[in-house]
């Protein structure tokens, strides 16, 4: 960038700044929200749970399709074998 541009562009520094720091955090989140292991981990405490009897059947049964959903989701934007 020429200097003419740094100076004409200055105003904006902070908007550029804030931006790039929403997308660091974007990047964290989906880093997060796609890791198998934290799913995984998920699934097992579910499991624990109903072993417990801290949820039924039914609750279970939902919460684990949903996780697992998740993990075919992961699987798939990672390239690897959905269920």
């Amino acid at each position: 960038m020429g200097i003419l541009t740094q100076i004409l562009t200055l105003p904006v520094a902070p908007v550029r700044g804030v931006g790039w720091v929403v997308n660091r955090v974007v990047d964290a989140a989906e880093q997060q929200y796609y890791d198998p292991a934290a799913v995984e981990k998920e699934l097992a405490e579910l499991e624990k749970s109903l072993l417990e009897g801290r949820i039924d059947e039914a609750e279970f049964d939902r919460r684990e399709d949903e996780l697992l959903d998740r993990l075919e989701e992961i699987r798939a934007r990672r390239g690897g074998h959905a269920r």
